[in-house]
């Protein structure tokens, strides 16, 4: 038989903690605390350093991609978002464009459907020329920064292993002048809702751009796309 770890009031006084902190609770949260403590405090110190804290996008900034993330990717149950961007000036105009930012995510496969499987019949097709110009059509009048709506559509596309249009947005962040941190930061908060996995493969490929000098990154990033054996424990699997 197994005894819960904490008692009642240690378990009530560690949500209401975590309640008065985040100004909200979620099921899985009550669920670790009951269940696994440790682990309760090592995931809300990585959500807190990830979102919470400010690092290097302004709040506004970081409510414009996450709305982008979270209206992709379906998750209903973070309405606090939209009470962050009030609270940071926003408004119902920036959850209009960020849904237009994900609904446009969402089609783009339908350009490259056209692209690989058409192409050779269309004279001058080009699925990635049509992709942007629509996106320019569609976000002309948005009081968004170009940067933004980049790093916002490259943490959209990792969410959904579209790793074709992650490559296209972050080459376009680059040719925004983006700050290489910014975007670093942006692909990082989709690790919650797109999944650890997708960001390192997302990372893999922000690394092979430096790599093959397809992107200009500073002398940093430079040096951590360079560095070997970054494919996790590949060299060592013998098989079974």
């Amino acid at each position: 038989m197994r005894y819960l770890i904490m008692s009642s009031n240690e378990v009530v006084k560690k949500l209401s903690k975590l309640r008065e902190k985040r100004g909200y609770l979620l099921p899985h949260h009550g669920l670790m605390a009951i269940s696994s403590p440790e682990l309760l405090e090592a995931y809300d110190s990585t959500y807190t350093n990830l979102t919470l804290k400010k690092r290097y996008m302004s709040e506004y900034q970081k409510e414009i991609v996450w709305l982008v993330i979270l209206i992709s990717t379906g998750e209903s149950i973070a309405t606090h978002h939209l009470d962050r961007l009030s609270k940071c000036g926003g408004s119902k105009i920036d959850v209009n464009n960020a849904t237009t930012l994900a609904a446009w995510a969402d089609g783009s496969k339908r350009f490259n459907f056209v692209n690989d499987n058409w192409g050779k019949h269309l004279k001058n097709f080009n699925g990635i020329d049509l992709y942007r110009s629509g996106l320019n059509d569609i976000t002309q009048n948005f009081k968004i920064e170009k940067w933004l709506i980049e790093i916002s559509l490259a943490a959209c596309h990792q969410c959904h292993r579209r790793w074709f249009w992650v490559r296209e947005h972050i080459i376009g962040a680059y040719k925004e002048n983006v700050d290489e941190n910014t975007l670093a930061e942006a692909l990082s908060l989709a690790m919650f809702p797109g999944g650890v996995p997708n960001f390192v493969d997302a990372c893999d490929i922000w690394r092979a751009l430096i790599k093959e000098k397809t992107v200009s990154a500073s002398e940093p990033y430079k040096l951590w796309a360079k560095m070997s054996k970054q494919n996790g424990f590949e060299d060592k699997v013998k098989g079974l």
